[in-house]
């Protein structure tokens, strides 16, 4: 029995042309756009990322000097104290399940991937704590593999904003944006529309006057 192959949305061609002069434009307004989270490696990035779910990278990059001090690679850090752990990464949140991630996922990494961080969605969705976002976020920065579209509450009210998507669920959402842009700009969108969401774009009382994008932005659900 073959598998139905699953059929590709359709995109409005007038909408992708659209959607690809705001990338042009977000290009121009933010040429520094880059992953927020410091990090030397794809270890400490999938370690970081996993740190910031509802927290912040300004946070999280607090927390990540003394904690990779502590523990530099998969093995010291796969055979760290669960207790110290959560010490060092308290102050993010959720700091029990984090500790517990970050000891699986380099437990994991150690033992069946000979120490390396995979380089597949299929193996890094296996490793505890790890979702898509997360993958994506991995993949594309430190691998420069674009897989998929990093959404996160940026991505997504921007996404709704601009008139590129009317989905919410974030991984609706990425099939919107990967359908808009080619797959070359997909790790680089989300950077140009997080900067963009941090800056003017902001969910409560958006700048729009004096906003780059006010002429392409039908500014859908900002009154």
């Amino acid at each position: 029995m073959t598998r139905k192959k699953i059929p590709e949305l359709a995109v409005d061609p007038a909408l992708k042309r659209r959607a690809r002069r705001v990338y042009q434009k977000l290009d121009q307004l933010y040429p520094d756009a880059h992953c927020a989270l410091d990090h030397d490696g794809p270890f400490q990035l999938l370690v970081a990322t996993i740190l910031s779910a509802q927290c912040t990278d300004v946070r999280v990059n607090i927390v990540t000097p003394p904690l990779f001090k502590a523990y530099p690679t998969p093995a010291k850090m796969a055979e760290a104290k669960i207790g110290n752990l959560e010490g060092l990464v308290k102050t993010t949140g959720f700091f029990r399940n984090k500790a517990k991630s970050i000891k699986g996922a380099a437990m994991v990494i150690v033992q069946d991937h000979g120490g390396a961080v995979p380089e597949t969605m299929e193996e890094l969705l296996k490793l505890p704590g790890v979702a898509r976002k997360t993958a994506n976020v991995v993949l594309g920065n430190a691998f420069g593999k674009n897989i998929g579209v990093v959404v996160d509450t940026h991505v997504g009210r921007l996404s709704g904003r601009l008139g590129w998507t009317k989905q919410t669920d974030p991984k609706k959402v990425e099939r919107d944006l990967m359908g808009l842009f080619p797959t070359k700009n997909w790790t680089m969108l989300s950077h140009l529309l997080i900067y963009h969401g941090r800056g003017p774009c902001r969910a409560r009382n958006p700048k729009c006057d004096g906003c780059g994008l006010l002429k392409s932005c039908p500014r859908v659900g900002v009154e």
